[in-house]
């Protein structure tokens, strides 16, 4: 089969599509045929070694020293399911799926094998698999936080970073759970938050957050770009604040943490189960939220991409048509 293999830490030019040996699932595995994939800032992180300096050496060691060990990317998929393992209940041949693939990555391929007790879901009916395979991360992510956070109705909710693949998840999730949210965006991002719900967006370039009256119960931070200091002169007292991206220690996160003020969640990874993925296409199929496509791209033009991604200016999701 064909997959795009990261031959080495770099710029996207160190993707190369190559033939691989085609997988064979296992008792408890589907083997999905893959229709589309997405190009998402953790396949970026990755592939560009984008990690702070404090973590290098433990990032190294985790990921690979001189390449990833697991040198196909990808962590979100959708596709067909082409065949099942022995002992397989949930699936059958020709079930349409989608799924995350976080553990193990590899969407960046042809076919991929997931098991079947992992977040893999049925396909919402009314998305195409483009736009399905835009939802296994983003979306799943959000729901977490939110659930964490435990968002309700009248409450308060700032989201920075919302026209990003997380944020504009965040976004709706939030408007659904019953928040006002305020959503912190670019100029050029300002007209999609309000169409997906924000009551009243803020653009970075043009006014500050923190110069605002205005204060949060929860206040989400989904690309890691607003300082923590900023982030909690407008968090209420006992409010939330929700980081997921790897947040380094330092002597304010700690001094929250210890001071019992805020409930604080950061860089959790959401639970390997399919249970998010059903919640999410109820949402989905009853146009309760929606995908953000920004661009898409085909399997062979995966490089013009991740170029585009690198320039951290997309908006909701890149998508990689590999059918």
């Amino acid at each position: 089969m064909k997959a795009i293999v990261c031959t080495g830490y770099g710029p996207p030019e160190v993707l190369q599509m190559q033939d691989v040996e085609k997988p064979r699932p296992a008792d408890n595995e589907v083997l999905v045929k893959v229709h589309a994939t997405t190009v998402s800032m953790g396949d970026h992180r990755i592939r560009s070694f984008t990690v702070p300096s404090a973590v290098w050496l433990p990032a190294r060691m985790a990921l690979g020293l001189t390449r990833p060990r697991r040198n196909i990317l990808g962590i979100e998929l959708a596709g067909e399911v082409e065949a099942v393992g022995g002992q397989v209940q949930r699936f059958k041949k020709g079930d349409r799926v989608f799924a995350a693939t976080l553990q193990g990555f590899g969407a960046y391929a042809q076919y991929r094998c997931i098991s079947e007790d992992g977040p893999v879901a049925a396909k919402p009916r009314n998305l195409t698999y483009e736009e399905a395979a835009a939802v296994p991360i983003g979306a799943r992510t959000a729901l977490h936080y939110l659930r964490k956070a435990n968002v309700q109705s009248g409450q308060d909710v700032l989201i920075y970073g919302a026209s990003g693949s997380v944020g504009t998840y965040a976004v709706q999730m939030a408007k659904h759970f019953g928040a006002n949210v305020t959503a912190v965006c670019s100029t050029a991002n300002v007209e999609l938050t309000q169409s997906l719900g924000a009551d009243a967006v803020i653009d970075y370039t043009a006014d500050d957050f923190t110069t605002r009256p205005d204060r949060y119960d929860v206040v989400f931070d989904t690309v890691g770009k607003a300082s923590f200091g900023d982030c909690m002169k407008v968090l209420k007292s006992g409010g939330s604040y929700l980081n997921c991206t790897p947040v380094l220690p330092s002597i304010q996160v700690m001094r929250a943490k210890l001071s019992g003020a805020h409930k604080l969640i950061l860089g959790e990874a959401p639970p390997e189960t399919a249970e998010a993925l059903d919640f999410i296409r109820e949402l989905l199929e009853a146009g309760k939220i929606r995908v953000v496509v920004d661009r898409k791209y085909r399997f062979d033009e995966i490089v013009e991409a991740h170029r585009y991604v690198d320039q951290g200016r997309k908006k909701g999701n890149v998508v990689i048509s590999i059918v």
